[in-house]
């Protein structure tokens, strides 16, 4: 998906580049497979929990089928949709009997593609679902389970690609798109193929009012607030934090946080931490 820039006759467009959505088949989605979407805002019992969120455009969810337990029946491609919550486009596939379903949809495919989900055998092209035992080490897959029948959890952004690296006795070997090399169940499924719109993060969203639209509020940042309001805050001009290290609004370590929970069952099978990862 190449991305466009827009001609600059306004000053809020001079840095502005947005999506083509040249791939994108269908205006309306599927209306048996869309809810609504509830906003909280960064609320929890009104008070804001969570702060910059708020606003944005209404927005549907779509029903999108991570488990593809439909296994051996063959389902044609109708459509490829954009989806507002997420990167990556989506698939409207109709299964040979008749049902619908959504599912994320790998770069490549196009409407009119044959596609199937099997435990046992199928054949290794874009778009198919099979267990890692049954696909052939070095083969880009998506979508990949953790926990065998619980649906795909790793590589679902848009442009991402887990590279399949061996199998050893009962696990496959992975690398995720974050750098971190681990295990997972051979039995998991996983679809093959890339995330389709990889270019997704070379977007410039340009101004506030875009950011506004996804639901994203204005950050400010602690060196212009006032002393009540920020550790941050106060003086006279451009200054320094005045302290040893970067603090967050209610006084605790803003940098180089830990934040992954020790003492995980899952430590065990990761080989390798993520890049830039100080655990």
């Amino acid at each position: 998906m190449p991305i466009k820039k827009i001609r600059p006759i306004t000053t809020g467009q001079r840095n502005i580049s947005v999506q083509s959505f040249k791939d994108v088949t269908a205006s309306e989605p599927e209306k048996s497979l869309i809810s609504i979407r509830k906003t909280h805002a960064g609320r929890t019992n009104g008070k804001i929990t969570v702060r910059h969120q708020g606003g944005g455009h209404k927005r549907f969810l779509r029903d999108v089928d991570f488990i593809r337990s439909r296994f051996d029946i063959p389902a044609t491609v109708k459509t490829i949709e954009y989806d507002p919550n997420r990167g990556g486009r989506i698939a409207l596939i109709s299964y040979r009997d008749g049902v619908k379903s959504y599912v994320l949809a790998p770069d490549g495919l196009n409407v009119g593609d044959v596609i199937v989900s099997s435990k046992t055998e199928a054949e290794i092209q874009l778009g198919n679902r099979l267990p890692l035992e049954k696909i052939p080490v070095g083969t880009p897959i998506h979508s990949v389970e953790l926990v065998p029948g619980k649906g795909g959890q790793l590589g679902r952004g848009a442009g991402a690609r887990v590279e399949f690296m061996a199998i050893e006795d009962d696990w496959a070997v992975l690398k995720l798109p974050s750098g971190e090399s681990r295990r997972v169940p051979k039995s998991a499924m996983a679809t093959i193929g890339t995330v389709s719109n990889p270019d997704w993060h070379l977007v410039r969203w340009g101004k506030a009012g875009r950011m506004r639209h996804r639901g994203i509020k204005p950050t400010v940042r602690g060196k212009v607030m006032n002393p009540v309001d920020h550790p941050h805050g106060g003086g006279e001009g451009k200054h320094p934090i005045g302290m040893k290290f970067a603090k967050t609004k209610w006084g605790k370590h803003a940098l180089g946080v830990k934040t992954r929970r020790r003492k995980l069952g899952s430590d065990k099978h990761i080989i390798q931490r993520r890049k830039g990862n100080k655990l």
